[in-house]
């Protein structure tokens, strides 16, 4: 399946409009009004690694911008969990920027700067068993090698944003379909996404970037604690596509 910024974009003003009560990208569906269970939103798979664009196989063909964002969100997601000695939980999360299986996730990302080296690192001494605090440093390299591929892929942040938007709101749906966590890795991606979209916010200009932020804020405040630890009673899904819609309707245009 070829993954067009279209949908995502189409996603972006169905998950602003489902805030409001309404519908919209009605082209997207069969002519009987059918989901396209083809689509991103329709998909799922494996705790983590089900996300609507990978389970489509076709990753690599969202543009460079979306992938080093999506990227971003898994890496944060293992690195919180990893400081809060989750191991085991944060490796499948880390294993995107370094393993073969999400190579196609990668391509192209060298000749913006992608420097596998700490990422790999990071890896090793995870799965050695360190602690978190002995390779501090690498972590740190990590995170500011994807500031910098991330800046050199460019983008129109607003519209990284609502990539991001949609994205957490589909993985939290699947994680929380009623009132407990059924799929843990998917809880962690969500939190990943929302806080890679509010550091991105930092970097937008506009009449309500603070009530961007605001909203971010109050979404990243809904998993507890400074990482995607699985609560017994997680907010309801329906909160996060809430301020999900009120971010993206804030946004720039």
């Amino acid at each position: 399946m070829t993954v067009e910024f279209r949908k995502w974009a189409c996603l972006g003003l169905a998950t602003a409009l489902a805030g409001a009560g309404l519908s919209g990208c009605a082209g997207d569906a069969g002519e009987g009004g059918e989901a396209d269970t083809g689509s991103p939103t329709a998909q799922s798979g494996e705790a983590g690694e089900g996300e609507g664009v990978e389970s489509g196989g076709d990753v690599g063909a969202l543009p460079a911008p979306q992938r080093v964002a999506f990227m971003s969100g898994h890496v944060a997601a293992g690195l919180a969990l990893y400081r809060s000695g989750r191991s085991e939980e944060a490796a499948p999360h880390l294993m995107h920027p370094v393993s073969e299986t999400h190579e196609a996730e990668r391509a192209g990302l060298a000749e913006l700067g992608f420097d596998a080296a700490p990422f790999e690192a990071v890896s090793k001494a995870l799965e050695a068993g360190k602690p978190a605090e002995d390779v501090e440093p690498q972590i740190e390299a990590a995170q500011a090698n994807l500031v910098t591929v991330r800046n050199a892929a460019g983008g129109n942040t607003a519209e990284i944003i609502r990539f991001l938007m949609d994205t957490a709101v589909e993985e939290y749906a699947i994680a929380v379909p009623d009132d407990t966590v059924t799929d843990a890795g998917e809880y962690h991606d969500a939190w990943g996404f929302v806080t890679v979209a509010r550091q991105m916010a930092d970097d937008l200009d506009g009449p309500k970037v603070d009530a961007v932020k605001a909203n971010l804020d109050e979404m990243i405040a809904l998993w507890p604690g400074d990482a995607p630890i699985t609560p017994e009673t997680p907010a309801p899904k329906e909160q996060i596509s809430t301020l999900a819609s009120r971010v993206i309707l804030d946004l720039p245009q």
